[in-house]
């Protein structure tokens, strides 16, 4: 009877492929860290997404309609003296109110200090005139906005009642409609 023995196995050369625990976790720890990188991007970018405004559409009649957002407000893309901003309507304000920075961008300066109740508090600022304020084709000249609002972006601004007023405002739903008042009231 014949045995047919194996030779042992010889141990791994020390230049094998055969990883290390050390490399293991670190391999791991990399993997982990790359995960919640890209989940924390995905978040990111949805986050811009939904807060991103409607943008408005101008009716056959002149009228424009905006959209509320997937956070419950209306925001729409406008611009004040030819400067980019994202309005919040904000029908409990009485003027439109920008940021600093964003006064600057747009050449507002000077004016008259003011001292403006909030619902976050009192806060400082100034009522500036505007040559023009603009939401799509909606545009009303001169008019008076405060300074010194808190927006998340230098670019946000409140679309306040000062602005409103001269529009017959209508909202159904999920849309708000500033419609053009046959009168004019400074706004074309």
């Amino acid at each position: 009877m014949r045995l047919n023995a194996s030779p042992p196995p010889s141990p791994a050369p020390s230049g094998s492929n055969e990883p290390t625990p050390q490399s293991v976790a670190r391999r791991s720890t990399l993997w982990f860290l790359l995960f919640w990188l890209l989940l924390m991007g995905v978040m990111y970018w949805s986050m811009q997404f939904f807060l991103e405004p409607s943008h408005a559409k101008v009716q056959a009649d002149g009228s424009v309609r905006i959209e509320r957002g997937h956070d419950g407000h209306f925001r729409v893309k406008g611009s004040i003296n030819g400067q980019s901003v994202t309005f919040m309507v904000d029908t409990g304000a009485s003027s439109v109110s920008v940021t600093d920075a964003l006064a600057e961008k747009a050449g507002l300066q000077g004016g008259e200090r003011a001292r403006f109740r909030t619902a976050n508090g009192e806060r400082e600022g100034r009522i500036v005139l505007a040559d023009e304020v603009k939401v799509a084709s909606l545009t009303v000249r001169n008019l008076r906005v405060g300074t010194g609002y808190t927006g998340e972006d230098v670019e946000d601004a409140l679309l306040g009642q000062n602005f409103l007023r001269h529009f017959d405002v209508q909202m159904s739903g999920d849309q708000m409609l500033l419609r053009p008042r046959k009168s004019g009231g400074g706004a074309q």
